[in-house]
This record gives structure tokens, sequence and C-alpha cells, in this order.
């Protein structure tokens, strides 16, 4: 650390690879920490608000609309107009922050890329920093890569840059500020924001990012203020900055207008995270006896509550003249079985249509190839419109009874099961060899995903509702006698990871009498 004249009560504790100076100059590094010693202690707050709310919810608590925020529900203000950028988003590709997806996100024909450091992404020390590095270079425009005899460079016309932090429960473990640990969130924005801000600025655009894992319009109060310091310490305008908020935890879904409110200056609208979102039901009703959600593939986006969720979200954004933008597909396409890939294209034109003809503004696709798909059922519905927001959806009423409305409860499955101790598997071990998105039986899955299905096997075996379609209890041993036979699966199946690791990892989660609240927090600390 010596090497890179650390400032004053901060140190690096990871080792440092070559060119990893570009990235953690004393001022960037200056940066993170004028951000942590001014935000630490209300991170913290929160995060313990989190955990009484969530004692609360497991002593029978049902979450609702917040009485003492109807003034700003039924309050007639709008967020700051839009900047041209933001203004056309009907596509947008995500993905991890590895130098080939960078290149070929860019270059997809999306209007816009999230660029990943938090669940498409295992956050390593080097993929962090790599990452950032990758992202420097995008910006301006000097990125490229030689792999296998093939040159990839950015085209003419690329895709509107977003960048998605970690969320505010995970810490960078490798940097230390006063003894502390910084806030991953923290870091990943930080280090981001100080090197590219002003020359994004400068190329017509700005520094815009999407907000994970929100459960309150005071988390997002919190990243509201990181905004406006950040942008004084640069000598940047507030409203600068834009972020879209996944709405993607069942608690931020019931705060969609206030969370607006306090991002006003700096919102770009709101995420309909499904993914997240069906987990985030999982975790906060876990050991409500009255829950228990059926196999993962019959909860789609029609089920009651996650139709009630995605047309609150449409209306509450709309009304407040913001992006509403759908979420993730986890399709992919099939190259070597045309009717398979047939029908996942079907899927994604389903699934983009409804969402157009509902409203949205745009959606999420995981897959370059899928980009053109998408766009289609969008232009089919807007036209060369750039959005719909005009569109405002007064016939969409959503009580809170609506949201908790958990069906369907049946089937479960062992096929069901299976499934879910499969991708757990395969998943985990990929993540612990460096790969955050992960293609699992024609599907794009990552954190999320593998969050549904540890958790819907831990809550099966609780639950005196998690039993099979053929009268069987969903139990710790049926899950314990199913691991290695799902294992050998996945070994066969010639993909690469620590498999072996990830199978007791998943066995511990799925079967122990305690539920982690995120797979990735015990993960991040086994992570070199």
């Amino acid at each position: 650390m010596n090497s890179l004249n650390a400032p004053q009560g901060v140190t690096l504790t990871a080792s440092l690879q070559a060119g990893f100076d570009r990235i953690l100059t004393p001022e960037a590094l200056a940066f993170v920490a004028r951000l942590h010693r001014a935000f630490e202690p209300r991170r913290q707050a929160l995060l313990a608000a989190r955990k009484a709310r969530t004692a609360r919810l497991d002593a029978g608590e049902r979450p609702d609309f917040l009485a003492e925020t109807q003034a700003v529900r039924d309050g007639h203000w709008t967020i700051t107009p839009l900047p041209k950028a933001l203004e056309r988003r009907r596509v947008e590709i995500t993905g991890p922050v590895d130098r080939k997806m960078i290149i070929n996100a860019f270059n997809s024909g999306a209007d816009s890329y999230m660029a990943d450091f938090e669940d498409a992404n295992t956050p390593n020390w080097d993929n962090q920093i790599e990452g950032q590095i990758n992202l420097f270079d995008a910006i301006r425009r000097a990125i490229r890569l030689e792999q296998n005899g093939k040159t990839y460079a950015l085209g003419d016309t690329i895709a509107t840059l977003q960048v998605r932090p970690r969320g505010w429960h995970l810490d960078e473990k490798h940097m230390l500020v006063d003894g502390q640990r910084v806030s991953g969130s923290l870091f990943d924005f930080g280090l981001f924001f100080f090197h590219n801000a002003r020359e994004q600025v400068a190329r017509g655009a700005g520094p815009y990012f999407y907000l994970p894992k929100l459960e309150s319009h005071l988390e997002a109060r919190l990243w509201n203020d990181v905004f406006v310091l950040a942008q004084q310490e640069l000598g940047l305008p507030q409203g600068t900055i834009r972020a879209t908020v996944l709405i993607e935890t069942i608690l931020a879904a019931f705060e969609m207008d206030e969370i607006l409110f306090e991002l006003r200056e700096h919102s770009a609208g709101l995420n309909a995270g499904r993914w997240d979102y069906i987990f985030s039901a999982i975790k906060k009703f876990k050991v409500d006896r009255s829950f228990c959600l059926a196999d993962r593939s019959q909860i789609t986006m029609t089920v009651p509550f996650m139709r009630a969720y995605a047309l609150l979200l449409l209306k509450t954004c709309h009304k407040r003249q913001a992006p509403a933008i759908g979420g993730m597909s986890a399709l992919i396409p099939i190259k070597n079985d045309p009717e398979k890939n047939a029908k996942a294209m079907d899927g994604i034109r389903m699934d983009k249509r409804r969402d157009a003809t509902d409203g949205y503004d745009g959606g999420w696709v995981a897959h370059p190839g899928l980009v053109q798909v998408a766009m289609e059922e969008f232009v089919a519905v807007l036209g060369d419109k750039p959005n719909q927001i005009a569109k405002t959806r007064d016939d969409v009423t959503v009580a809170g009874k609506d949201l908790l409305d958990f069906r369907p409860e049946a089937p479960i499955t062992e096929a069901g099961l299976r499934n879910n101790i499969n991708v757990g598997i395969h998943y985990l071990g990929a993540w612990l060899s460096g790969s955050g998105a992960v293609p699992i039986h024609n599907l794009m899955e990552d954190a999320a995903t593998a969050e549904i299905s540890r958790s819907q096997v831990w809550q099966w075996i609780q639950s005196p509702k998690g039993v099979l379609d053929d009268g069987r209890k969903v139990t710790s041993d049926m899950v314990r006698a199913i691991i290695p036979e799902e294992l050998a699966k996945v070994k066969a199946s010639g993909a690469e990871g620590q498999f072996d690791r990830a199978a007791q990892i998943f066995e511990t989660m799925a079967t122990g009498a305690d539920f982690t609240d995120f797979l990735t927090l015990p993960l991040y600390e086994a992570l070199g």
C-alpha cells in the first residue's frame, strides 16, 4: 500500500495487480474515505433497522402503506425532468463488468447497458477493480480485447451506461478507513463516480446508476444524501447524478412513492426486479405458517402478488413522470436446439409484449441475442416514441392485501425441489470460481435466482405446507438424500466450478435451523 501513498486512515488489505493504481489513486481513495466517514453511521443504523423489522415480521406483523407518509403519496409532485440520454430505455441489457461483456453489451443495439458490480458479479477483489478499469476505458472509447484470434472494440453507436453498485448490506473487506470496512456500495459508487462523472458529462451523458436491494425510503434518502455530497465534492451541479431504484424487496413495494420522492432530484425511475422480489417475499415471511409458494416455475409475473406489484410500480412511476422499467426474463438463446430456441424466443416476446402493453417504458434482457426480439415488442407499442410515461394507468387500484396475495401454493413437485437444489449447487460453485452470471438449463441465473432456490427449499422444510404433490413432506433428510444425486448431475454436465464445496454450503443453508439473510454474506468472507 505504501507504493500508492494511501491517504490518512486508509488501508488496503489486498494484492495490487498491474494497472490497479490507475483506479486506486490517493485522490480516489480519499474520496471514498470521505463518503465512508460521512455516512457509515447511518448505514449501520439502517441495517439495524432492517433486523428490527425482520424480527417484527417474524412475530406476525404484516407490512402496509405507511400512515406517516400519506401526504407524500397524496401529493402532486413529480421527479425532475429526465436528461435526454435517459428518455429512451426500451431495451436495457445487463451483465457483469468483464471486458468482453462490456464491449458486447455496448454494441448490442440496446438503448442502455447496466454494468453490474452486484448480483451478476462475484465481488472478489480482482473482479471489482478490473471492472472499474474496464468501464474507465470504455467511457473513453479506449477499450479493446484480443481473444481467440478475434478483436472486440466499440462500434459507432453504443448503449447508454448505467452502473449498479453493491447493496447497502455488503462490505468491501479489502479497504479499511480508520480500521473499519467501507461499504461495498460506497466503494463501487465512489471509485466509478470520482474517475468518470466529469468525463461522462463532457461526452453528453452523465453518471447514471441502478440502486439494488433497498427496503425503505430512508435507505433511498441515504443514497440521495450520498449523491448530494459527491456532487459537491467534485463541483458538479445537483441533479447530475440520476439513479433508477430496483424495487426488488416486498417492503420497498409499499414505499415506492416515498422512494421516488426522496430521490426526486436524482431519480431515473423504478425497475421491477422480479427475481429478488420473489426471494424477498420468501425471506420476509419465512416463518409464517400460512405462507408457502409453489415451485419457482409457477411464480410468473401473472400470479396475483406479482401482477399487483408490477401494475402498482407502473402506475406510481408514471404519476410522478418517472420511467417504469420491466424486469429480467431469464430465458436465453439455445443455439443447438431450434425447437427449444423458438420456445424461448416466444417466451421473451410474450414477457416484453405484456410489459409494453401494460405501459412499461422498457425491459431487461441478459443476452445480446435477445435485444432485437425485445426491441420489436416495445417498438410495436411505442412506435417512434422514446417512452410512454404519458400512459398513467389511472384504472389500476392496488391495495396492501393485493401485494400479499401469495398464490399459488401448489404444486410443489419433486422435479421443482430437485431443480432448486441443482441450480443452487451449480450457481454457488460457479460463483465461488468467480462467475456471477451463469447459464443453467437454458436460463441465465444470477445471485437472485440462487437465493430463490436455497430459500425456497429452506422454507418448504420449515412450513407445514411444504408437501410434494405426491403427499410426501419436504424434510431435511429428503434434501440431504437428493443433494449428492444433483451434485453428480452438475459435475456430469461439464460445467466448471467448486461444486463439492457448493453442495456443502447449499446443504448448510437449506437445512440449517437458522436462515441466512443473504447467501453472498458468508460466501464473500470465503473469497480471497
